[in-house]
């Protein structure tokens, strides 16, 4: 009997030293975990650290834009072009006192096809007779059209009676499309006699996209600050 307690009590302790391990070990872990975790997110912050500085430094060795013609202004004065904001407005008074707004931001990607400029412009131009409160305005789209030539469409053209208040069920007018062919002829070059020709769009084209690319570095710049800091 006293054979059978030695062993009984041999077994208990090897038992209680056994759990006496597993609780060493297992606060071993908890401590190590919070280590792992923070290692394993220091992996990953150098991982994106490096695609970062990859990006940032292709695109200040690429300057997709260098061999595109600028276009120019014309009679026309840039009134808004904030470095944070993604579009530009641009104004100009005719000899005869008319008023043109042109303003401009880049639309959705073009997919489907190659271009140097993968996005089209979204611009609407206003027009405004000297006296008048009423004002003409069109929504156009503009597009490369490859070697240095760009063009617009007009999607929309709306007659507005009030710069003041506008009510959004007014008849503005007709889908343009549906209107007769020589019409839509005639409004566009009459959009061209006011200043919107090649030049100006070739100018907004260029000036967007390249506009566009300085917020795209200026971003992952921003991204890479934030990844630094948090390691």
């Amino acid at each position: 009997s006293i054979c059978i307690f030695l062993i009984s009590f041999q077994q208990i302790d090897i038992s209680n030293k056994i759990k006496l391990c597993f609780r060493k070990s297992k606060r071993r872990m908890t401590r190590l975990t919070p280590i792992l975790r923070k290692g394993r997110k220091a992996l990953q912050d150098l991982d994106l650290l490096k695609v970062l500085q990859s990006e940032i430094a292709h695109e200040h060795s690429f300057n997709r834009f260098q061999n595109n013609q600028s276009g120019s202004l014309g009679n026309f004065l840039v009134e808004w072009d904030s470095p944070q904001s993604q579009d530009v407005v641009l104004r100009k008074t005719c000899e005869s006192g008319e008023e043109v707004a042109v303003s401009a931001v880049l639309g959705p990607v073009t997919y489907g096809q190659e271009s140097v400029f993968p996005r089209e412009v979204l611009m609407k131009v206003c027009l405004k007779k000297p006296g008048l409160s009423s004002m003409l305005q069109f929504d156009c789209g503009l597009s490369y059209r490859g070697n240095d030539v760009s063009e617009f469409d007009i999607h929309n053209a709306n007659y507005i009676p009030s710069s003041i208040r506008v009510d959004s069920s007014l008849y503005r007018g007709p889908i343009f499309s549906s209107l007769d062919p020589q019409l839509q002829d005639a409004l566009k070059e009459y959009l061209v006699s006011k200043g919107i020709g090649e030049n100006l769009t070739n100018f907004l084209l260029l000036h967007l996209h390249k506009k566009e690319q300085v917020q795209y570095v200026d971003w992952l710049h921003k991204l890479e600050s934030s990844v630094t800091k948090s390691k």
